[in-house]
């Protein structure tokens, strides 16, 4: 296996692209669908990668990347930011948020592979 990556997505046809197009890369998939529930799934599986949704229920995604990123056993690990709203400046908000990266929606299957490759050092 090439690692656990977390998606935290609420939307289902999104959750489902994600889905499709990481199957046959040799990954575990854990999912979420609120900022909360990505919470308790990260501390109790420990992913090796989170892809976020940053328009999140009950928790944004922003502040879940905040509250992971403050415990010391999240402060290394990569998590990317999948948003529609890829307006300008919105990178270097979602950057200084904490996100590892940013990849926007609708979802590019070459560019969400080189974004996970690059970031497990694969």
């Amino acid at each position: 296996m090439k690692g656990k990556i977390l998606v935290v997505e609420d939307n289902l046809l999104n959750m489902r692209l994600i889905e499709l197009l990481l199957r046959d890369g040799g990954y575990t998939l854990l999912k979420a669908t609120d900022g909360e529930e990505a919470l308790d799934v990260a501390v109790s599986e420990q992913p090796d990668l989170i892809l976020m949704d940053v328009q999140l229920p009950k928790l944004s995604g922003l502040e879940a990347t905040r509250q992971l990123k403050r415990m010391p056993a999240f402060s290394c690990i990569p998590i990317i930011a999948v948003t529609a709203y890829a307006m300008k400046g919105d990178k270097e908000k979602f950057i200084a948020a904490g996100f590892d990266g940013c990849l926007s929606k609708p979802v590019n299957s070459r560019e969400l592979h080189e974004v996970i490759a690059e970031k497990l050092g694969q």
